[in-house]
């Protein structure tokens, strides 16, 4: 399943999502621009690397955050900067703009500490927004399971639109990474190159997270997902018989 929207409008203007997607887009820009320029070592340089960090971790503190707006390449932009355009801006008008900044920062940093626990010998960087914009699909999935979310469902050949409530796609998402990184660590915990560790630690800082952090704040009711739906465009057409929302 991809998620393409919701159907849950805000409340605010989402101004640190905003900027969150645009210090990534123009990082890695930058990252090309510099490759382009003979800089090839820019990824492993400003990447996190957890054993060049256990062997010197004041100098590369750094990478914590830089790695976190590095990406490997376009399709990897281009995922984590979708989940993020859905996703964090409802979380954003949950919690607000300050603490929904630090909310996103907490979560990258618990995605490179779970990713160090579980490979610290490792020497290839760690690159991308995907640890951080797991704590928001968890503070999200908190916050709002029954929000309906579009999404698009290939069936063989066929390219299919269905709405599903808020906690089906992201527990599936979920259940993709544990299901990855449980299979990583049977053949090396880097085996696929992917750090699917952080994408679980993440998730796990933002469900731990999300409460404190909404603290003082009011909230917001919203439409729950009610039966399943096919969508055409924007709008959504009742299949069969209902099913009570869960």
């Amino acid at each position: 399943m991809i998620p393409i929207r919701d159907r849950l409008p805000t409340r605010t203007r989402p101004y640190v999502t905003w900027a969150i997607l645009a210090t990534n887009v123009i990082v890695f820009l930058s990252e090309l621009a510099a490759v382009r320029s003979g800089y090839a070592e820019v990824t492993s340089d400003w990447g996190f690397v957890p054993a060049r960090f256990l062997s010197a971790p004041a100098d590369d503190l750094v990478t914590v955050g830089t790695s976190m707006f590095m990406h490997a390449g376009w399709m990897h932009l281009l995922g984590n900067m979708l989940f993020l355009w859905i996703f964090g801006d409802n979380v954003e008008d949950a919690i607000g703009h300050a603490r929904f900044a630090v909310f996103y920062l907490l979560g990258g940093v618990a995605a490179v500490t779970a990713q160090l626990l579980v490979d610290p010998s490792s020497t290839t960087p760690m690159v991308g927004a995907s640890g951080a914009i797991s704590a928001v699909l968890a503070g999200y999935l908190s916050l709002y399971p029954r929000a309906r979310v579009l999404v698009l469902l290939p069936i063989f050949i066929i390219i299919t639109f269905f709405e599903f409530p808020a906690w089906l796609v992201i527990l599936e998402w979920f259940a993709l990474q544990l299901i990855s990184g449980f299979s990583d660590l049977a053949f090396g915990a880097t085996a696929s190159g992917v750090a699917w560790f952080a994408h679980i630690g993440g998730f796990i800082a933002g469900l731990l997270l999300i409460r404190p952090f909404m603290i003082g704040r009011e909230r917001r009711s919203y439409e729950p997902w009610r039966t399943w739906r096919v969508g055409r465009d924007d709008r959504s057409i009742r299949r069969g018989g209902g099913f009570a929302g869960w």
